[in-house]
């Protein structure tokens, strides 16, 4: 018998801190809006398109113990092993956006020799924001 099992990306899960001050940031910062946030702060869910993006506690009993203990940089030149990256049509304001919000200012946007304008900031909790344009491809010159 044949296997039909076809995945589908369901969640980017970021362990915050405070799940609530986080959840608050990203929509501030990024723009999303706010889907959910439970009662006990240990949840909250932003709409992102057919993904949703999670903030769950850092620590907590019920991941440490089975999967182990996040690790978190011990300073600004070092960073988590993953980044979150967010598509603009304006990366420009966008970057503005999250800076005058309390996005902590990495890389302002740029134009990149593949086709798309990248900048970067950090989030409250240090992770790594890449905020970037759809990647156009480079017009041909005669």
């Amino acid at each position: 018998m044949a296997s039909n099992l076809s995945p589908e990306y369901a969640y980017t899960i970021v362990y915050a801190k405070d799940v609530a001050k986080s959840v608050a940031f990203y929509a501030k910062a990024f723009g999303y809006h706010v889907r959910r946030l439970d009662e006990s702060n240990r949840w909250g869910e932003l709409d992102s398109g057919p993904t949703t993006i999670a903030f769950t506690p850092i620590h907590q009993r019920e991941t440490d113990d089975r999967s182990g203990a996040v690790q978190t940089p011990h300073s600004d030149r070092e960073r988590p092993p993953m980044e979150v990256c967010f598509s603009y049509t304006d990366v420009d304001a966008a970057y503005k956006r999250a800076v005058e919000n309390g996005a902590i200012p990495v890389s302002k946007p740029e134009d990149k020799e593949w086709g798309q304008r990248v900048g970067y900031v950090r989030d409250i909790d240090g992770i790594v924001v890449r905020m970037g344009s759809h990647v156009v491809k480079p017009t041909k010159q005669d």
